[in-house]
């Protein structure tokens, strides 16, 4: 066992991440910065392509004030407004600071370019080019990452569980994937930027970390989640022809850009029959759209695959190719001729508005453990504001960057914790069934019953098969990992994985079946519409291997009527 002492450990390296360990440096603390994948190449950021929501007002008056009234909006009445606040208004500092570090921020005429984005009242959205904003703004970090001598950087680190003494955290135990040797990180301060959890859908534009690892961990340290309910699906993931080695939410830009016409299965435009009228300009919000074109699918007027058509047929070719001229290549060598032929485009897994639940330091409940980015549930309420990820990522990454700092400067170093994870490492080192059943064969059907029982149509009946079906599996998988614990053992790992994916699957499955009503990205088509007593937060606990679920009114602020 190797044991490695710091001030602050950012478990997680992607967006929120870097930016949390930047800020803690920036701070005068040493940090170490680990990853199941490679340091500032995992998780979610790298993999965004569009554009990055902040009122920095260079194009068309704004104000963060805007920018959160429409944030409110898009989340029905759920949002706690501090943090959706910070995200609003720290944003704004975030979007300058990259510009600082130079990322490159698509400019006109001396000033920062914005369009406009589905749900916000002017254009906001700041990009550096309409197929690699996410790249651009990981390198960037990368680059901020390695100039900080502070700042330690370990890939290839599978975190297990935080450590507790005497309730409070004092670090992270670990696994090193390649030699299956445990790792403890002695810290006065964590920090959980570990992304959502969209890997427990079978359709999915995540990377294959993004399995709820943060939400477990909290939850077994003491910590409670909020709003597990609400998983985004983006409504137009790409469904046929085959694409290689192009993600399957890329055509956001081309509609963005371009306009492009959503058609059913007759060649006929219809998100107007479900209330917006699209025209082709991108004006529908993804929940509405995800709704529309299931409901097309489901009225048996779906394209061939069982999605929608997503047509560009419309737009000349010179027009195509000046907006995005070596994608129109890529593109052809995918068979695709975007002047002759509509792509099918249907919902997928994207993004989670739930989480771990803070305070405005972005501490948990529990004391020393904090949270960054999509860990953290609460900003967003029911629904995610297009254009806010990456704000998001980047403005709760600085600020809990500071505040573990600070914490760390005041508690000082929690020493050797050996003893403080006994529990933890037995586990780890324990010997493995010799009867294990097959873990990425179960991976596979848990993924399989959250996309087909807990995707974004829901009724009771679903929900409580998906429930049964867990708890199901939980007892299968059992208590003693599979595998020997020796070097590249991916059996072991499925299992670790399994335990954290089934215990949130079941979190996000009790949470939809508890709250009776249709709100944002939670929609129960047996309880269809707005219910008022239920604009109320619903919140996880775990607590002897059981989750409870309790009802906690939402935080509100009067920052916006003191604005006006």
């Amino acid at each position: 066992m190797r044991q490695i002492e710091t001030d602050v450990v950012v478990i997680g390296a992607g967006g929120a991440g870097m930016a949390a360990a930047i800020a803690a440096s920036e701070a005068g603390k040493r940090s170490i910065l680990i990853d199941r994948s490679l340091i500032g190449r995992g998780g979610a950021t790298v993999m965004a392509q569009m554009t990055v929501a902040a009122a920095v007002g260079e194009q068309t008056e704004d104000h963060w004030t805007h920018h959160l009234k429409d944030t409110l909006a898009a989340g029905r009445g759920l949002c706690d407004e501090r943090l959706a606040r910070l995200l609003c208004e720290e944003g704004v500092t975030a979007i300058r600071k990259l510009q600082e570090w130079k990322v490159g921020w698509a400019a006109e005429d001396g000033h920062l370019k914005q369009v406009q984005a589905p749900g916000h009242d002017r254009p906001r959205c700041v990009y550096v080019d309409f197929l690699n904003t996410g790249p651009a703004v990981s390198k960037t970090l990368r680059t901020q990452v390695i100039r900080h001598d502070r700042i330690r950087r370990v890939g290839d680190l599978y975190a297990l569980d935080i450590v507790l003494r005497d309730g409070a955290a004092v670090g992270v135990l670990c696994v090193h994937l390649h030699t299956g040797e445990p790792v403890l990180i002695s810290a006065p301060a964590t920090i959980i930027a570990t992304g959502g959890l969209t890997r427990l859908y079978r359709r999915n534009s995540a990377s294959l970390n993004m399995s709820g690892d943060g939400y477990a961990m909290a939850l077994r340290a003491g910590a409670s989640l909020i709003d597990m309910e609400f998983v985004q699906f983006f409504p137009i993931g790409h469904l046929a022809p085959r694409l290689i080695g192009m993600d399957p939410i890329m055509w956001d830009p081309f509609r963005y850009k371009l306009g492009g016409r959503l058609l059913n299965g007759n060649r006929e435009e219809f998100t107007q029959n479900y209330g917006v009228a699209d025209g082709g300009r991108y004006q529908i919000t993804r929940d509405q759209a995800t709704y529309a074109i299931t409901k097309e699918v489901e009225a048996g007027r779906g394209s061939p695959a069982g999605g929608a058509y997503l047509s560009f047929e419309h737009v000349p070719e010179a027009e195509l190719r000046k907006a995005f001229g070596p994608i129109i290549d890529k593109l052809a060598k995918n068979g695709i001729d975007l002047t002759k032929t509509a792509v099918e485009v249907a919902p997928i897994a994207h993004y989670h508005m739930g989480g771990v639940r803070v305070g405005v330091d972005m501490e948990t409940e529990v004391p020393n453990l904090y949270c960054a980015g999509e860990a953290v549930g609460g900003a967003n309420g029911a629904n995610r504001l297009s254009g806010n990820a990456i704000t998001e990522a980047l403005a709760f990454g600085f600020v809990a960057g500071r505040n573990a700092a600070a914490r760390a400067a005041d508690t000082g170093p929690a020493g050797d914790i050996a003893a403080d994870a006994a529990e933890g490492l037995a586990l780890l080192q324990a010997d493995g069934p010799t009867d294990a059943p097959n873990s990425a064969a179960l991976v596979t059907a848990l993924q399989a019953l959250m996309q087909d029982y807990v995707g974004p149509f829901r009724t009771a009946e679903k929900l409580a098969h998906a429930l049964a079906e867990l708890r199901r599996m939980k007892a299968e998988l059992g208590d003693t990992p599979y595998g020997s614990g020796g070097t590249y053992d991916s059996e072991r790992l499925d299992w670790f994985d399994l335990r954290t994916m089934l215990v949130i699957a079941e979190a996000v499955t009790l949470s939809a079946q508890a709250r009776t009503e249709s709100r944002g990205a939670h929609q129960r088509e047996d309880h269809p519409g707005l219910e008022a007593a239920w604009e109320v937060n619903q919140v996880i606990r775990l607590a002897e291997g059981t989750l409870s679920l309790e009802r906690l009114p939402v935080i509100r602020e009067t920052v916006l009527e003191a604005a006006s």
